[in-house]
Parts: C-alpha cells; structure tokens; sequence
C-alpha cells in the first residue's frame, strides 16, 4: 500500500495533466502549484512505484508504457471519488443524479432514448449528458471514466477483461435515397446498379461500411467508385437531398427521418440481398460502481432490449 499511502488526489490530477499537456511547467501552473514542487511530486511518485511515467522527449513529456497504465487507473479514481462527493451530496438535496452515457447512432435513437424517456417520465430531476460517436471514441471514453456505460463495440486491440458486455440487437442497414431517386421505386435492386450512383459512406472501419463493403463482395460485385467518405449525417442528408447519392443507414435513423413528426423526402431501397451490421453491447466498466441514477438507466436499456 505503499503507493495509496504516499499518492494524493492532486498528484493523480498533476500527472494526468502532465499527460494531457505533455509540459511540466503547464500542469504545474493548472495544479496551482510550481514548476519545482510538480517535478518534485512526481519523481517521489516515480520512486514509489520503481518505474518511469514519462521520458523527455524533444516535443515535450511523453507517457511511458507504465505511465498509461498508471493515467488510465488514476482518472477512474479520481472519478470514484467525484462519484462518492456527488452522490452524498445528492442523498443530501433529495436530487436523483448525472448520468454520463454514449452510444452509436442507431441504438442511441432504437434502444438509448427510449429508456431515457421512461426514466425522466417517473424521475423530473434525472440529468443526462449523451454523446454520440464512432464506438472506438466512446471505449476510449469509458476507459477514461468519462461515461458510466456506453452502447457499441468494443474495438478489436482492446482487452474485454476488465468491462461487461450485455447483449444488444443485430443492426440492419438501410439505403436512403431521395423518394425521387431513380431506383425508389424499383424491386430488388441489384448490387451492380446500386455501384453506378454515387454514395456517402461511413468512415473507414464503421461497421455499417465494413457490412456494406462485405455484402457488395459477396455479390461479387466492386464496390462504388464515387464515394464521399464521412460519417457525419447531415453530410449524408445535404448529398441525398442535393443529387442521386446513396447513404447507408441503420433502421432506427430511416425510421426517424421518414416519421411523421420529420417527414423527410428520404425513402430506402429494396436491395436483393440484406445488409446486416455485428451486434452492439451495453458496456460499462467493472472496476467502477454505478451511481443510483446510472444504475436505473442501464436497467432501463436493458429492458429496451
């Protein structure tokens, strides 16, 4: 327990800004203390542990192997301990709580939100913030104590050891079109037709681009040659309203957009052969406990299932 007994909250936070800034005399002056005094804490946080956190490099302090390990711990303290002073003083005002969450698009509109109308329904004092984002950037997130669970993938290079993963739903894919598209009214578009128009298509590894790229192989077909590569919906929705661009999306976002309270001139193509994206998860860390708020919120995604 040596390393409990000598490191503090404030150093925790001045190494992870030392990592953030990548300067000494930077973290130093947002810790509000000297340049001396920060290089002074963190060499006796070094010798405590036996080990580098950083090397000198030319561009600044760069974060050694053990200094990740080190950094990806110390935020998930740190913010346990923010839970416990939020949560007492919550217990103390009668406030339910503020719950961090993040998702990928379609489940955050099919699974996500849905559980968070029910939850706000019974509770007029439950607080949310949502991100939606590339499951990469939200795992990232978790890891850093920035979300209390997130839905979507976790990322091949990363270890599932240290986090649980509820099942979700399988995703398909739908192709929005402008209802005037040439094709809008055709059944069972081929895979050699849909390559003659133009796309908008999902970063590279998105799953919904790796599924679309996967079905036009397996057509035997290459895929289409006028893509613009972006995984931001407005994009999409500017090249479909504007030209006779194809724009792969999940259900829950053509079921959106082609509500009644939207109305969009969007349509989907019927294509010959389904497009399927790999289940999601409903992920959250085990080494940290949920608060109240967010433990109802999961319950609830989990009941949307």
């Amino acid at each position: 327990m040596r390393l409990a007994n000598r490191v503090k909250p404030k150093h925790m936070e001045l190494v992870i800004k030392i990592a953030e800034t990548a300067q000494l005399q930077m973290a130093a002056q947002i810790s509000g203390m000297s340049q001396p005094a920060a290089s002074r804490i963190l060499a006796e946080i070094e010798a405590s542990l036996e080990t580098k956190l950083f090397t000198r490099q030319p561009t600044g302090m760069e974060l050694t192997a053990e200094g990740q390990v080190f950094v990806r711990h110390a935020r998930v303290v740190l913010s346990e301990m923010q839970n416990i002073e939020d949560e007492l003083a919550r217990m103390r005002s009668g406030v339910m709580g503020h719950v961090r969450v993040g998702a990928v698009t379609g489940p955050a509109l099919g699974c996500l939100m849905p559980a968070i109308n029910a939850v706000q329904n019974d509770h007029l004092d439950f607080r949310l913030s949502v991100d939606v984002a590339p499951s990469r950037v939200l795992f990232r997130g978790l890891e850093e104590a920035r979300y209390d669970f997130i839905l979507g993938r976790v990322p091949e290079d990363h270890d599932r050891l240290d986090f649980h993963l509820y099942p979700g739903r399988n995703e398909v894919v739908t192709l929005l079109v402008h209802d005037s598209h040439p094709l809008a009214a055709r059944d069972k578009v081929s895979f050699a037709e849909l390559a003659e128009y133009p796309w908008v298509i999902q970063d590279e590894g998105n799953p919904i681009r790796q599924a679309v790229e996967l079905a036009f192989h397996s057509a035997g077909v290459p895929t289409p040659r006028r893509v613009i590569n972006s995984s931001s919906l407005l994009i999409a929705l500017a090249q479909v309203a504007e030209s006779q661009a194809i724009s792969p999306q999940t259900n829950e976002v053509k079921a959106l957009l082609t509500s009644s309270g939207i109305a969009a001139r969007l349509t989907s193509l019927n294509v010959d052969t389904p497009i399927n994206v790999q289940p999601y998860f409903i992920i959250r860390d085990n080494r940290r406990n949920l608060t109240q708020a967010a433990d109802k919120l999961l319950k609830s995604v989990l009941a949307n299932i």
